[in-house]
């Protein structure tokens, strides 16, 4: 999830004289992976109804018997407290600091409302640091001299991709001034992604963020290097990847929908030889990124291409048509299509309205939860880009 800036919508043409044969052979491959899901899709789509909620259900709807728990107002109302996974609490701050999740709902909503490309950045940062150290924010942390090569600088899936620092900076100041002492940086990045996800969502994707995470002190450029999977991953070690941090294949499939939203420098898939005449991507989406895309890409001249170009500044499920169309730009996505179990969850996100948007939900709360800290395990940073 690589972000910067984003250009116009656009849309992929997929008739081209010279790769007629094989846009002909991509079509088929496409249809042949929509047949395989069919039965497995229809087992899925029986079990939508019976999926957990991590949310809250919308008042609107009376008890809330029967609702996903995602459609609820925005900005949210505060929740009563219940216990959670790993220790956290919904409406963690609500005596202490209750005005928390307004104040960084705020701060984000502008900035990503200026910049989408922004909100993607912080729903990688997430991502990023969930991985690492779990949710604890030592992505956020700063070289020191006692420390030169923490994550942020972790070449190349952090530096200098990772963006929206800024963000959680002004976020924490504003907290501090409120309340200080109170909102750890490690809440404050959580809350951050998913007032991005409802911003870049039109609010189609709302939930409440279990909180009580305390910040940790370690951060290391290494351990980002181990344990965030590289865009070259295939299905099984993406599997393995996603194992053993307490995800499953459901949640890699969900999770790889942010892909939906954000920019990627060329060098991760040139250099994965996903531009090559033997790649199975779409042939016109292969010749428009050539013609943007150096042929080895290097630190000085390795552009950015946006991740979706059908929707690029839309978080929705665009991504998995993407998919099957064969329009992804990384190895990991198309990776999504060589098992049929995979194949089948990404055709029901692709055209069951709602069903993703309610499945990412739940996959970030589920995320967000990670080998958290709490209490006495960590602390809460006055400043996010240092230990106190």
């Amino acid at each position: 999830m690589q972000t910067s800036s984003y250009p116009h919508h656009s849309s992929l043409t997929t008739s081209s004289p010279l790769h007629d044969d094989k846009a002909s052979a991509t079509a088929r491959r496409s249809a042949m992976a929509a047949k395989l899901a069919v039965v497995a899709l229809l087992v899925l789509l029986g079990s939508v109804a019976c999926q957990a909620d991590y949310g809250y259900s919308n008042p609107s709807s009376g008890s809330g018997s029967g609702s996903s728990g995602f459609h609820i107002p925005f900005p949210f109302p505060t929740p009563t407290p219940r216990p959670s996974a790993g220790g956290l609490t919904p409406g963690f701050y609500a005596s202490t600091c209750p005005n928390a999740e307004n104040i960084v709902r705020g701060v984000v909503e502008n900035a990503v409302k200026q910049n989408p490309g922004i909100g993607a950045g912080l729903i990688r940062m997430l991502f990023h640091d969930c991985f690492v150290e779990g949710c604890d924010a030592s992505v956020l942390l700063d070289p020191t001299p006692a420390n030169s090569q923490p994550e942020k600088l972790a070449i190349p899936p952090n530096f200098p991709s990772l963006r929206g620092f800024e963000v959680i900076d002004a976020a924490k100041a504003a907290l501090e001034a409120a309340c200080p002492g109170k909102v750890s940086c490690a809440d404050t990045l959580a809350f951050a992604a998913r007032d991005a996800s409802a911003v870049l969502s039109d609010g189609n994707i709302n939930f409440t963020v279990p909180a009580g995470r305390r910040d940790g002190r370690v951060s290391n450029s290494s351990d980002a290097l181990n344990f965030l999977p590289p865009p070259s991953f295939n299905l099984s070690e993406l599997t393995a990847s996603f194992a053993a941090k307490g995800l499953d294949v459901n949640d890699l499939v969900v999770l790889s929908g942010a892909h939906t939203v954000g920019r990627s420098h060329c060098s991760p898939f040139v250099s994965d030889g996903r531009l090559n005449a033997s790649s199975d991507m779409n042939p016109a989406l292969a010749a428009s990124l050539r013609s943007k895309c150096p042929a080895s890409p290097n630190a000085a001249n390795d552009p950015t291409v946006a991740q979706d170009v059908v929707t690029p500044v839309r978080l929705d499920n665009q991504y998995y048509r993407n998919v099957l169309s064969h329009s992804v730009l990384f190895t990991s996505d198309a990776a999504l299509l060589k098992s049929v179990r995979t194949t089948a969850a990404v055709v029901l996100n692709a055209f069951v309205p709602g069903v993703w948007e309610q499945k990412f939900a739940r996959a970030m709360v589920k995320m967000a939860a990670i080998k958290v800290k709490t209490g006495a395990n960590g602390e809460i940073r006055r400043n996010c880009r240092v230990v106190n």
